[in-house]
């Protein structure tokens, strides 16, 4: 367990390296498009790419199913199992692909022509960005079992260093994009089409090369397809929820306001994903060792493992989401230059759910392990799905284009709960002690620590320097409110030893 433990430890140190990275690369690219597309372009990228992503839930489920059992697989260490499994994840991979493709060249096809609400000008643009869309949807989808083998085996030097690739690939499209002649969507739409092209190869060549499961063979097995494909069907229902709740809501906001202000809200999801990558980031490191740890019967640990995981997944990302949402407007002026209207408040209502769902997602690690998700799928499904008739109401009545992000806040908060419930039901731990030890104590810290920086903000000067002097104001409060508040007994005993073990270390080296 503790080899276990340093080498999440590690992973996290080489996904975090990868984050950084992507994060000052995503940030540049970011204004570069805006400034080159201009809004109305960048809100029809945004909303058309919506289209093909609500085809998403039928991949999240295999994405799911092909990370848990391949990860189970090697828990119990069964070679034989594994490569039936890899291949088997292939070959429903590959049907996915088709299947997304006919759907997107029928029913999707026509709603972008017939119910988006996009310049007729634009159209030629728009219907050839879709179409680019759904070729790099499909590739990603045939990519799926290859990026789960890499993230089982827990090679993530790997993934990070084929991340960075990708990401260094379109900063330098968007370098060399504004000085070519042709239209710029088109143009952008067909460049990140080859780049997915070129990451798809890389992947299957490093696998193949690399781990012995990875050599792909017809397989007839019909018990191992059934579950997964079972497995999977019940991930389809509950991503089909998320699909709604993110990519169905993109397109009620276009119907009902316009490109411009999906332009406003794609903004904030980048910068919300890119804040976001620091929590996933050290989550994608715990979630194989979570399947691992359930699969060689470790149940005690894993749950113990599942708890760190919500508590620590937060505090990461709220050290970084407090400074921002602060001094959300200047910050987003310094990044774009241009900001949309409705953006700042869009990002602040973001983060708000990006800091509840940072806590759901090591329970619901814990429950694919277990492999009995029937039940939390389908109530997890409706909570979400909820979204889109909740917001179309509240649209309706007249509210303001924001307003559904609160929809989007409650039903994450409710969403978070049950999961709790759900998981206590499969694997029977201390509920109400989770709650107050983790969940209460998560919510209190976040409240003192983000409270002292957002009164002391009134007095500091709205610039660069002040921006720097709220960042590092805030890293103290919330490390001195973390230590003090959030961690218990032995959590600070545990610091406080590591801490001199490299004062130590260090003297000696000197």
């Amino acid at each position: 367990m503790p080899s276990n433990n340093t080498r999440i430890v590690k992973n996290t140190l080489f996904l975090y390296f990868r984050m950084l990275f992507t994060v000052v690369v995503g940030l540049y690219t970011s204004r570069v498009i805006l400034q080159v597309l201009g809004i109305e372009d960048f809100g029809i990228y945004n909303v058309v790419g919506g289209v093909v992503m609500m085809f998403s839930f039928l991949n999240s489920g295999m994405v799911a199913s092909s990370q848990r059992f391949i990860s189970y697989e090697l828990g119990r260490k069964d070679i034989g199992r594994l490569k039936k499994v890899f291949s088997t994840s292939i070959s429903i991979h590959i049907l996915l692909a088709l299947l997304i493709f006919l759907l997107a060249e029928t029913v999707g096809l026509w709603f972008l022509n017939a119910r988006l609400n996009i310049a007729a000008e634009r159209m030629f643009a728009a219907n050839w960005i879709y179409q680019c869309s759904i070729l790099t949807f499909m590739l990603t989808v045939v990519n799926v079992p290859y990026n789960a083998c890499i993230v089982a085996h827990e090679h993530m030097k790997t993934f990070a260093y084929i991340s960075i690739l990708e990401v260094f690939l379109k900063l330098v499209v968007v370098i060399v994009l504004p000085f070519l002649p042709f239209d710029k969507l088109i143009v952008y739409s067909s460049l990140v089409l080859l780049i997915a092209l070129v990451v798809r190869l890389i992947y299957g060549i490093y696998c193949s090369h690399h781990f012995e499961e990875c050599k792909y063979h017809l397989v007839r097995d019909k018990s191992l397809f059934t579950d997964m494909f079972s497995f999977a069907g019940w991930s389809f229902i509950g991503n089909l929820g998320f699909t709604a709740k993110a990519q169905g809501i993109n397109i009620l906001i276009n119907l009902f306001f316009g490109t411009a202000v999906n332009a406003a809200r794609g903004i904030a999801y980048q910068a919300s994903s890119v804040i976001g990558g620091f929590m996933s980031t050290f989550q994608m490191a715990l979630n194989p060792q979570i399947t691992k740890r359930y699969a060689s019967g470790e149940i005690e640990s894993m749950i113990q493992l599942v708890s760190y995981g919500v508590k620590y997944s937060f505090f990461l990302l709220m050290i970084i989401v407090i400074p921002f949402y602060i001094r959300a407007p200047y910050v987003l002026h310094l990044w774009l230059g241009i900001v949309p209207d409705y953006t700042v408040i869009f990002l602040r209502l973001v983060l708000i759910m990006l800091l509840i769902d940072s806590m759901a997602n090591p329970l619901v690690a814990a429950m694919q392990a277990t492999g009995r998700i029937r039940n939390f799928q389908l109530i997890i499904s409706l909570i979400m799905l909820s979204n889109l008739p909740i917001s179309y109401i509240v649209l309706k009545s007249g509210g303001e284009p924001y307003s559904v992000m609160y929809v989007a806040i409650v039903t994450s908060l409710i969403g978070l709960i049950m999961r709790l419930q759900l998981l206590n039901a499969l694997i029977p731990f201390d509920f109400w002690k989770f709650m107050r030890d983790i969940l209460l104590r998560n919510v209190v810290v976040c409240v003192l620590a983000g409270i002292i920086p957002l009164y002391a903000s009134q007095y500091i000067v709205n610039n660069f320097y002040g921006l720097l002097i709220i960042v590092v104001f805030s890293l103290l409060v919330s490390f001195f409110v973390i230590y003090g508040v959030g961690l218990e007994k032995q959590e600070r005993s545990f610091f406080v030893e590591r801490l001199r073990l490299i004062l130590r270390n260090r003297r000696i080296i000197k």
